[in-house]
């Protein structure tokens, strides 16, 4: 049901039965390797192009997910999915493979939350007892379509970041065992004129700020209720305004621990990726391969996730437009229990 003005409060409790992640090489260098379901050694996964690499990511984390939800691809009712691609064609692609009625959605990075939340939607109001999410990218995939080709060598500035390649699936069930999702808040756009497509961090940050505020202003929760909140891929440029104009504004972030899922797929300081992780499978690989196996292991209750995404597009750059971003928060806990 609605709470406050922008959330949604899942009274059943929607289940997440199933998770999966395969990632690239330089994913499975980083600290959180381990976690992944598959980590591919080679970025073109024996594919004949970037795109076809990143269809194949999505279709094994969604093979993965249902086999570790332990139930037939039958079983899905539906498949909620988006990536960064023109016209979400790795998750078109890869829901043609899956054969479940099929709802894309773009949210630019943000779409790893955007999924899960309508799909929980869906499972709480009675419309499905079975619903996917899914989404993902490729580094190469992302700097083709957005800046430019791999292949071409251009010099990034340090404010510049990597997008993850990886792909993140997770299955909402009615019931079932694992971690439940408590409820969703769905951003606004916010566009604070910011130009540059190399600085995608600070452009997105008081869209996660927005959203935050909102979430608590809605349910009535503040920081110290949640033992982890993670914005989705502001990294080591945009993470820390965040953190500055939250506290500016009186939220109590201290109350918590605040991270990043750009700042904890990679090692920032081995591994070149200039201020850290992004796209569409930087939260989703970090929420669906990490976050819940720590839940699983009782190490974390309660957790918020805040994935943010710039809407910006190639035409829309070119054109001279600034960059409108956006962010949804998901909370999720270890069990029914907890939910007051």
């Amino acid at each position: 049901m609605l709470r406050g003005k922008q959330s949604w409060w899942f009274e059943n409790k929607p289940v997440i039965i199933g998770a999966a992640t395969v990632v690239g090489p330089d994913e499975g260098e980083g600290p959180l390797a381990s976690e992944f379901d598959l980590v591919h050694p080679e970025l073109d996964m024996q594919q004949k192009s970037w795109e076809k690499a990143e269809r194949l990511l999505l279709e094994q984390a969604s093979e993965f997910a249902i086999q570790n939800a332990k139930m037939d691809k039958s079983g899905i009712n539906f498949y909620v999915g988006g990536d960064l691609m023109n016209q979400i064609i790795s998750n078109s692609f890869a829901a043609r493979s899956l054969g479940a009625p099929y709802l894309g959605v773009f949210g630019a990075c943000s779409t790893s939350m955007e999924s899960l939340a309508i799909a929980s939607q869906l499972v709480d109001s009675g419309a499905a007892t079975h619903v996917m999410a899914g989404t993902c990218s490729h580094n190469c995939t992302a700097e083709k379509q957005f800046r430019y080709p791999t292949e071409y060598g251009s010099q990034k500035p340090p404010t510049a970041q990597y997008t993850v390649t990886g792909a993140g699936a997770a299955i909402v069930a009615s019931t079932g065992e694992g971690p439940v999702v408590e409820c969703a808040t769905i951003g606004k756009v916010v566009d604070l004129g910011i130009t540059d497509p190399f600085n995608m961090g600070a452009a997105m940050a008081p869209a996660a700020v927005d959203t935050i505020q909102a979430h608590f202003n809605d349910t009535g929760r503040t920081p110290g209720d949640y033992d982890l909140i993670v914005t989705g891929d502001l990294a080591g440029v945009g993470h820390p305004i965040a953190k500055d104009l939250l506290m500016q504004n009186g939220v109590p972030m201290d109350h918590t621990e605040f991270n990043d899922c750009g700042l904890m797929v990679y090692d920032v300081e081995k591994q070149k990726v200039q201020a850290g992780g992004s796209g569409c499978g930087c939260s989703a690989v970090v929420t669906y391969g990490h976050l819940l196996k720590r839940i699983a292991r009782g190490e974390l209750k309660r957790v918020l996730v805040v994935a943010t995404g710039a809407l910006l597009s190639p035409l829309s750059f070119q054109q001279g437009e600034s960059i409108p971003c956006i962010a949804h928060a998901v909370a999720i806990a270890a069990g029914k229990e907890l939910s007051p």
